[in-house]
């Protein structure tokens, strides 16, 4: 591998030529440069970013940490809403800055988390980014003192900068829309127990609370089975239990919108039309979902691309030392996507 003392010799300039050139820490006259770059290109010369970041103590790399390359994506079977597109938000602000994205999976394994963590700090990261599956608490090794990270969709007890998603606010904002259209009953098919579905859940009880509608336990039931051979069956015995009331919902909020397209589904085997029947709301906007299914989904955005944007701001903010007044625990708020699964109501 050539060497600077090559370039020098091939240019016939000095090796502390050379160096300026490749640095640009001095002015160098553009003919000498031009020999410079010149002899670089025929020797194959690559200038190490390593020694250089070593000078400037800059390596110009951010490394993130997450599961969403190794999981599963099959179009026959979607899930929630890929947290790829948080990855996908923070690389559009990264390359805009050219600075470069160094991705690193776990494969599902929390354990190798310390492990990336430490490999990352060898390369001489400016910042770090943990990207989790879902809205979490979670708990990272200690990292050293002066070293920045961004939790995105999740959050620790140490204070660490994390950016998750609004989830109460979200459900709020679409309870209130769907009660806006006329809805005074509105059922909520949720999603298993976790920190979302609970800031959810409180976020159906505010809007029903600012609209001067009562709050009936009834209507709020778990419809998340994991997928069991009997899951339809189940759901549609919820279902039938809510028809079945004096005062029946006129709407179904459902955890996220793969969840409303299984509903679709129950509720065609029993011969009932969505938006006729009853109308049907999802969560998510998870598009490949939301905008192929007929009638199209009605759906509130769980917002990943903003959520990763915001952490990739955040981030070059701290390693800038700009000031911010962001809070530690920054939430972003998503929008209401309203499509054809709800009809308004007189």
């Amino acid at each position: 591998m050539p060497t600077i003392y090559d370039i020098a010799k091939a240019a016939q300039v000095s090796p502390k030529t050379v160096s300026r050139v490749i640095n640009s820490d001095a002015p160098v006259r553009l003919e000498t440069r031009q020999q410079v770059e010149q002899a670089m290109n025929e020797l194959g010369y690559v200038p190490s970013k390593a020694a250089r970041s070593m000078r400037s103590n800059r390596s110009g790399i951010v490394g993130l940490i997450t599961g969403a390359v190794s999981q599963s994506s099959e179009i026959s079977e979607p899930h929630g809403l890929p947290d790829l597109f948080i990855v996908q938000g923070i690389q559009r602000v990264l390359a805009d800055e050219e600075i470069t994205l160094m991705i690193a999976d776990t494969g599902g394994l929390a354990k190798r988390i310390p492990t990336l963590i430490n490999t990352f700090l060898q390369y001489r990261v400016e910042g770090l980014l943990y990207v989790a599956d879902r809205h979490q608490r979670i708990s990272l090794p200690p990292l050293p003192q002066g070293q920045q990270m961004i939790l995105v969709n999740c959050f620790d007890d140490q204070g660490t900068p994390a950016i998750v998603p609004d989830d109460q606010k979200g459900q709020r904002d679409l309870v209130l829309t769907l009660i806006k259209e006329g809805h005074r009953r509105i059922a909520y098919l949720c999603l298993h127990e976790c920190i979302a579905t609970e800031l959810r859940i409180a976020g159906y009880r505010k809007a029903l609370e600012t609209a001067g509608l009562p709050f009936d336990s009834s209507l709020v039931q778990c419809g998340d089975f994991e997928r069991c051979e009997e899951e339809p069956q189940l759901q549609w015995q919820i279902i039938q239990s809510w028809l079945a009331l004096p005062d029946p919902p006129t709407v179904i909020c459902c955890g996220n919108d793969e969840m409303a397209m299984r509903i679709y589904g129950v509720l065609r085997t029993q011969g009932m039309a969505v938006p006729e029947a009853i109308s049907i709301a999802g969560y998510d906007n998870h598009r490949s979902i939301a905008e192929t299914l007929y009638p199209a989904l009605t759906t509130m955005e769980l917002p990943y691309e903003s959520m990763g944007i915001a952490a990739a701001q955040r981030l070059i903010q701290l390693i800038r030392n700009e000031p911010n007044e962001t809070p530690t625990l920054q939430r972003i708020r998503g929008d209401v996507f309203w499509r054809s699964s709800v009809i308004a109501r007189p």
